[in-house]
């Protein structure tokens, strides 16, 4: 019995980064609130540990770029997209860090993004 092509992708496990970036983040309520323009991952294990995303502005001019822990978000058949249950607000509080940044890269701001994170949503 064949597959067809949406079966097969959405049964499919593994994806591949070129095409998580780019991808729609939408809030609790279905609402888009940014893309995914990159993947950060730890060089050891292999394990995808945050999303930046940006947000806000028109075709990435004007836009923020936050980072949200990978295991935020969540992919979501309906919306063809990553679902989490951070809000706009919220992420718009994230600390912020640029590509060149390697502040990133470090455990204090590792340990920063996991404490805001963890704290309750307004």
């Amino acid at each position: 019995m064949a597959e067809t092509a949406t079966s097969s992708v959405l049964s499919h496990p593994l994806i591949e980064s070129d095409h998580i970036e780019g991808t729609a983040v939408f809030d609790r309520n279905g609402k888009r609130i940014g893309t995914i323009k990159r993947l950060v991952i730890e060089k050891i294990s292999g394990h995808v540990v945050y999303a930046v995303t940006a947000f806000g502005g028109l075709l990435s001019a004007g836009s923020e770029t936050h980072t949200i822990p990978w295991d935020q978000l969540h992919y979501d058949t309906k919306l063809h997209g990553y679902h989490t249950t951070i809000t706009a607000e919220h992420l718009r509080q994230a600390p912020e860090f640029s590509r060149r940044d390697e502040a990133l890269l470090s455990g204090h701001e590792r340990q920063q993004l996991s404490d805001f994170y963890a704290e309750p949503m307004p």
